[in-house]
């Protein structure tokens, strides 16, 4: 299919121009799109998705601002195309086309999303709206960082439904040769072919035991079968999900052999084989989740978002924060100190390292010192990290002895027992313990950046920013909130589009412009 080509010259007397000009705010996004749409998201940006010739796409640039007007108002596929047929706004946003334009079916969005997902640029819909602000100065040196949980679209499975999906999936996988071969050792009398639980008293706990013992024999057994063998795609894909169900949730009796639900939480549990991508979360030790994690960087001053990607659920805040930073990173020194703010969350040691030896002011708040039952906390000890000791309340040094990690940790032992602050101090037989992180430095000074006003009020006055842009990315259940489709690449482009969207509803705003040249300036009224 060759790249389709956008009418230039729509009908004198048929074009949605007439009707909705002057109806439409000049900085509303229908009104910018309609303006710039051309220099935006030209058809030529997309030619490499398409062949040199064959039967005409539909133009990249009318699908662009439909996938960009879907995401803001977060529709469907299909809601979106009923919307670009008849909504006159939708129209007149791709270039002011005739009321009796053609429309195209949902699949055309199913398609464009799939060629761009296997492009080099996937997300460049997203770069382009950072590109264009960024020839308007709109992007500056400081950047606030937050993310916020995006439900999965999946629901989460207990123990039991995992190994029979799993299971279930490995069967669906495998040809009918091996398939036959893999049915000869299921031993529990299932045929996995139905999606429902096997009818048993709940109630009974000796009929859960065995349930789960029976069908996770199953699952071994299958791959036994497996082992060793050269294996297909897919089904070695299956066989991977299968083995990591099972061992992720259960452990064997070494007395009896029995297999039971064991007593923990996996680290890294899959909670569903429909989406194994998705994970557990937590945006608050109280407030959990299921799914992923949208981590975003804004330009505080002109609310622009710089960077977004998705994580799993369980991955922490300042993980991805490389990758949100990679500008400011790449060149810290050009057009000034850079800045970046974040919340506690961010105030880790590794990334704290990372921004000072880039040269960039990090104003992240780093977890206060705490110690239980209201002692001394960790600040109340001098460190002295070129010294190599540390020196507490009580006026006694002990050195620190250094690990591995280039952390360390100084005891005080004996000394605890005569000193009479010891009672505020610790209740430890061998007597107080400091450890020290490999990142102290970093962390120490971040503690001490916190406890200072004009820094505190610096940080309340440009943090929340981000707040109200994560508002404007979630406002929608379906789409902001909730995830749309399964797995982690998909949902990761999608987010990225809805920050385009965001993007260009604030450049409208803003009265952004394209100039002679390509580049682009502001317009003020």
């Amino acid at each position: 299919m060759a790249v389709g080509q956008t009418p230039m010259q729509p009908g004198l007397l048929s074009s949605t121009v007439g009707f909705c000009e002057g109806r439409l705010a000049p900085n509303s996004i229908y009104a910018v799109l309609h303006r710039e749409c051309r220099a935006l998201f030209p058809d030529e940006m997309f030619a490499d998705l398409f062949a040199a010739d064959g039967r005409r796409s539909v133009p990249p640039m009318i699908v662009a601002v439909v996938m960009v007007l879907q995401r803001l108002e977060g529709l469907s596929d299909r809601e979106a195309v009923d919307r670009f047929a008849f909504d006159v706004r939708w129209k007149y946003a791709a270039g002011g086309l005739d009321f009796d334009h053609p429309g195209f079916v949902h699949t055309v969005l199913v398609d464009m999303r799939a060629r761009l997902a296997a492009s080099d640029r996937p997300d460049r819909i997203f770069e382009r709206t950072v590109e264009v602000a960024g020839q308007a100065g709109l992007v500056g040196r400081r950047r606030v960082l937050d993310s916020a949980p995006i439900y999965d679209a999946v629901a989460t499975q207990d123990t039991i439904t995992l190994i029979r999906s799993a299971i279930r999936a490995l069967l669906r996988a495998a040809d009918h040769v091996l398939r036959a071969g893999l049915r000869a050792v299921i031993s529990s009398g299932d045929d996995y072919t139905s999606t429902g639980k096997p009818v048993i008293d709940w109630s009974d706990a000796a009929e859960r035991e065995a349930l789960v013992d029976s069908r996770a024999k199953d699952g071994y057994a299958l791959l036994a079968v497996l082992e060793g063998r050269k294996l297909e795609r897919e089904v070695a894909e299956a066989a991977w999900l299968l083995a990591t169900v099972l061992g992720q949730d259960l452990d064997r009796d070494q007395e009896d052999g029995v297999f039971r639900i064991a007593r923990k939480v996996a680290r890294d549990r899959i909670i569903s084989t429909v989406d194994p991508q998705a994970r557990h979360g937590h945006k608050t030790v109280r407030r959990s989740f299921d799914g992923y994690k949208g981590h975003l960087a804004e330009d505080p001053d002109s609310e622009i978002i710089t960077a977004a990607v998705v994580s799993a659920g369980n991955v922490g805040d300042a993980e991805p924060a490389a990758e949100l930073l990679a500008d400011v990173l790449a060149s810290p020194a050009e057009g000034g100190r850079a800045e970046v703010y974040g919340d506690a969350a961010y105030g880790t040691g590794p990334l704290l390292a990372r921004l000072a030896e880039a040269g960039i002011r990090a104003m992240v708040k780093v977890q206060p010192a705490s110690a239980a039952g209201g002692r001394f906390t960790k600040d109340a000890f001098t460190i002295d990290l070129d010294a190599g000791q540390v020196t507490c309340p009580n006026q006694v040094t002990a050195a620190i002895r250094p690990r591995n990690d280039g952390g360390g940790a100084a005891c005080f032992g004996a000394a605890c027992a005569a000193c009479p602050l010891a009672a505020g101090c610790t209740t430890a037989k061998d007597g107080r313990r400091i450890t020290i992180s490999p990142y102290e430095e970093h962390l120490a000074r971040g503690r001490a950046d916190g406890a200072d006003p004009a820094w505190l009020a610096t940080y309340r006055a440009t943090r929340p920013k981000v707040e109200r842009k994560i508002a404007h990315l979630m406002r929608r259940r379906h789409g902001g909130r909730r995830a749309r489709m399964r797995g982690r690449a998909k949902i990761d482009a999608d987010f990225s589009l809805l920050a385009a969207a965001v993007n260009l509803a604030r450049l409208a705003v803003l009265g952004i412009a394209s100039a002679t040249g390509g580049s682009w300036t502001m317009v003020t009224a």
